[in-house]
């Protein structure tokens, strides 16, 4: 049976952050278009721009970076691998993975870029920790 290891607590963490970049990106994108464009089936696509455009942005990029942490922190806790290394490693990504979100939606340069490659960093750790 699998326990609750400390990178499975942050992985709930990191879709916790992933469902606030929902609602950040919700809100901004409803001020954006408004709200009556976002209930229509929206069959005349509008892009955003500013900061509407780069949290939709920094989501869609979390969504794709989620789903290669969830692989490592699941390996970690089937294999039973959990370490002191692949916890800090996990929580590294969610902090990164925290603050790239207003770096990417205030133009941080190149804090976006350093925080996008921690959080790869810390996957990476985690993976290797998995098959060692």
């Amino acid at each position: 049976m699998l326990r609750m290891t400390p990178e499975l607590t942050a992985l709930c963490f990191a879709a916790l952050l992933q469902i606030l970049q929902i609602a950040l990106y919700a809100v901004l994108g409803n001020l954006q278009v408004g709200v009556a464009y976002s209930l229509k089936p929206r069959d005349e696509p509008r892009v955003l721009s500013g900061v509407a455009g780069r949290a939709q942005r920094a989501m869609n990029n979390h969504f794709e970076s989620l789903l290669l942490f969830a692989i490592a922190c699941l390996v970690i806790a089937i294999s039973e691998t959990s370490s002191v290394a692949t916890g800090v490693a996990a929580w590294t990504y969610v902090a990164a993975r925290a603050l790239y979100v207003p770096a990417y939606c205030f133009g941080w340069v190149p804090w976006r870029s350093v925080f996008w490659s921690i959080g790869l960093g810390a996957i990476t750790i985690l993976l290797i920790g998995g098959l060692i």
